[in-house]
Parts: structure tokens; sequence; C-alpha cells
């Protein structure tokens, strides 16, 4: 590793090309800088301010400076949960109406299925009056914090073409993520740690995959950078076996100096944001462990979340969701996979594995929401809590058959989503769907109008927000999107 030093040293004097540089610079330089290649959300660096990336940008004083967006993936039942509709249980088990089904298209429904009625005991919590079912003990005792958004609808009633519309706001791959969007408007505060951290649970991926947290043609210094909760946070982020930590900073310092006289011959942008990564990957190695480690918290805090230290858990993320915002990261992205109800098996029925995903996450969901209050977090940070759309009123079927468990279909014309945090009102339930929450009929909000309003609450106007691609100016919302005035303080 010294004679290779000595030989980007030496070559520094000379004309290198990249392609010169990888014809001898051979794979064990490569393993050394690994981690550099797997970073891309560092969050606004200066070498990416130095280019133009993130500049002049119109917005105003934001109401939330960061954001934990807490996706449960599957798309978890309003019915069950937040919107409760006694009439629908009256219809239990009788045959759907047809004009509940003239002109639609399900997922899996085929012929006439029956109705399901609500699976979750209701009651009235709060001053607010909100009510939720017994699914969510926890959450239940919060409500006077949460602004309920019961009017959600979508375009979209798969999985991964739905991830992607609320993450990125186009069905199709290829767009930047709310998260890349907040961290390329607002960059970083913390010069040690990526802007935009994902962490996930649930045993799998989203359906929609990484391109759910990636910059799409944002600069990719702006996309997420997911985290683990056991062995290195980051991967290659504990330096290789004989390798000192001085030699790897000369190894990163004189590649970065080729990059630069690259960068000088050619103008490409994407250059500079190599060269903030590789930067930021060393910084990291000390940060990121660091951060990631829970074992100084008190232990009244562990019992809170529900956390057994050196077990990954949708608990643990959130607890690090918190450590993370208090260290300045701008967007955490949560993904829980596993909310997918369709009554094919125990683990997908609304009794058992609904039930189940609850009891794994209700606590630990509640707790991140005391925490960041009691630390003063709270008034300046915006929660979300959502799926990818909603499921319907009827149980589902199979080729016309009904399914030895109860479940219900993929359903987009309704569900329930809620926020807290800076900028919102509190206590406060938005929206209405019909009496058996088939549609939703008062104050109406698309996947682009929240997003439109997440944007707001961050300082900025959705309509003049955007980056230039391909010949025109794109936005998150791209054509569509109206802020949601009726929820904001």
């Amino acid at each position: 590793m010294e004679k290779l030093i000595k030989e980007l040293e030496y070559r520094q004097t000379e004309h290198v090309t990249r392609r010169n540089f990888l014809q001898w610079a051979g794979a064990t330089s490569l393993g050394a800088i690994g981690l550099g290649h797997l970073l891309g959300g560092c969050g606004r660096p200066q070498a990416a301010d130095a280019a133009g990336v993130a500049g002049n940008i119109p917005q105003f004083t934001p109401r939330a400076k960061r954001v934990i967006y807490i996706h449960m993936a599957g798309a978890p039942s309003q019915l069950e949960l937040f919107d409760f509709k006694p009439e629908l249980a009256k219809y239990h088990g009788a045959d759907c109406p047809a004009e509940l089904l003239e002109g639609k298209k399900f997922a899996f429904i085929q012929g006439v299925p029956k109705m399901l009625g609500p699976q979750g005991q209701f009651r009235q919590y709060g001053q607010s009056g909100a009510w939720v079912s017994d699914y969510v003990p926890h959450i239940s005792t919060l409500v006077d914090e949460l602004t309920f958004v019961k009017s959600m609808h979508t375009d979209q009633f798969n999985h991964a073409p739905a991830q992607l519309l609320m993450h990125t706001g186009s069905a199709r791959l290829g767009r930047p993520s709310l998260g890349s969007w907040a961290v390329y408007g607002l960059g970083s505060e913390n010069q040690n740690l990526p802007g935009f951290i994902v962490l996930t649970s649930g045993g799998k991926q989203p359906d929609a995959g990484k391109s759910i947290w990636g910059s799409g043609f944002l600069p990719t210094v702006y996309q997420g950078v997911q985290c683990r909760t056991g062995g290195d946070p980051v991967l290659y982020v504990s330096d290789p076996s004989g390798m000192k930590r001085s030699m790897r900073q000369k190894t990163i310092e004189a590649i970065n100096e080729i990059n630069r006289k690259t960068y000088e011959e050619v103008g490409d942008p994407e250059i500079l944001t190599r060269i903030s990564q590789y930067e930021m990957a060393f910084r990291m190695q000390m940060s990121v462990p660091e951060v990631m480690d829970v074992s100084k918290e008190p232990q009244y805090i562990l019992d809170m979340y529900g956390v057994k230290p050196g077990e990954g858990s949708f608990a643990m993320n959130c607890l690090l969701a918190r450590k993370l915002i208090e260290n300045d990261v701008r967007f955490v992205q949560l993904f829980d996979w596993g909310w997918d109800s369709h009554g094919t098996s125990p683990d997908g029925a609304i009794e058992i594995g609904l039930r189940k995903k609850c009891r794994e996450s209700d606590q630990a969901t509640a707790a991140l929401l005391k925490d960041l209050k009691m630390r003063g977090l709270l008034e300046d940070t915006l929660v979300i809590w959502a799926g990818e759309f909603g499921r319907t009123p009827m149980q589902e079927n199979r080729n016309g058959i009904v399914l030895p468990f109860m479940g219900r279909d993929h359903h987009l014309d309704a569900f329930t989503i809620w926020m807290a945090g800076g900028g919102l009102k509190k206590g406060l339930s938005y929206g209405e769907t019909d009496d058996i929450g088939y549609y939703a009929v008062k104050d109406k909000v698309h996947v682009h109008d929240l997003q439109a309003t997440i944007l707001h609450l961050l300082g900025f106007d959705h309509e003049k927000f955007t980056y230039p691609f391909q010949g025109r100016n794109f936005r998150l919302t791209d054509t569509e999107g109206h802020v949601v005035k009726g929820i904001l303080a």
C-alpha cells in the first residue's frame, strides 16, 4: 500500500485519467476505499455547492427542519387502526353491493366478495376525541399530538409503483426520492454524517427496492445511505485488516487530487460528488459507529422503546432515528416490511399478522414521539407514519374463492396516515371517508398534495422547487399537488 501511495504522489504531477489509474492501481486500493462508492447521501458538501448543485432555491422560513418518515411497507389496514366504521360492521359477511364493484379493478378480488367488518375494538381518546383501535394502545395515548389525514388516495394499487409514487412522485423508476429533494434543498447540518439515512426492518427490503431512497436525476450525493443495525453500520466503514487509518487518509487524499485535476479538465460535476463521498466516507469511520451505538443510552430509554442492545429491530431503528436527528441528520427514513394483510396465511391475516406487526411497532413508535418531545426536538421535526395505499372494506378472495383467513385487498380510493411535529395542527382528524370506508368523500388528499405539504413545512414552494433535467424543470409533485392548508398550524 505504501508503494501505491508513492505511485499516486508521483503521478499527481502527470496527466492521469481515471482509466489509467484503474489499470495500475489494482484491486487492493479499491477495497480500501470501497466505502466511498457506497455513499450517496452526504448532504450538500462543499464540493457540490461549489459546482452550483444546490443554490438559489426560493424558500421561506421552514416550520420543520428535519424529517423522520416511517413507512409501513405493505399498507396497513386503516379500517382496523384509525378509520372507525361502525356501519361497516352491519354488513359483515354479506355480499358486496354491485355498485362497489362496477368499473373497479382490484389486485386480487374476483367475482363478488364478502363484506368484512372492523376487527379492532375502537374507542375515543384524548381531548380531541380521536377514534383509535386496540391494535395500537400506545399510539392511542398520544392522539392529541397527532394530525390524522383520513382522506388519502393514490393512483396505484400494486406495492412497488405505489411506493415509488409515495416517495418519488412517480410510479416509474428514475425520479429523486423525497429525502433526496429535502437534502438537495436544505443541505446537511452535520458534515460528518450523511444528510439522508435509511434504516430497514421486517426482514425484507420494500417492494420498490432501493430506488425509493435514490437520488434519481439529482446528483448522487443526495441519495439515501442505508445503515445496518448489525455489524458495521455501513459496509466497509472499518479499516481493512492491516491498514492504518493514516494510510487510508493518504490514499483518499491522493485519489481525490487526481479527481480534482480530472474535474478541471472535463468539468463533470459528478467528479466533485465523488470527491465529497470519499471525504465523507473517511469522516464517517469515526462518526457513524458512535451515533449508532446505543449502549450508552440509559436503561429507562431502552425500556421505553423496547430495545435490546445488539438486536436489529423496528424498535432499535426508532431509537436510532432519534439519535440521528439529535445529531443533525436532515432526513431519516424507516422502512418496516410485512404489513400486507391478504388473508392467504396466518401471517397475512388481519387478526394474526396485523396484530403482530402492531405489537412489534406500536410501543417504539409512541416512544419515539415521547422522546422527541421530551428533548424539545418534536417542535421542529416532522414525523410521518404511512403506508402506500389502503385496504378494501371487502374481504379478499382469490379466483372468487373465500380465503381461509380474514384479509383485505389493496385499495387506492381511501387510506389514513398520521403526522406529528413542526407546523401542524395537533389533535386534528382531517378529511372523511364514506360510511364503510370505501371512498374519501371530504377534503380529499392525493399523494402529490401530501408531498406538496411536506415541502411547504420544510420551507419550499413545491411549484418552484425544481431541478433542470433533459430540457425541462422537474419537481417532486411534477404537474400536480396542492398544499393542504387545513392541517397547518
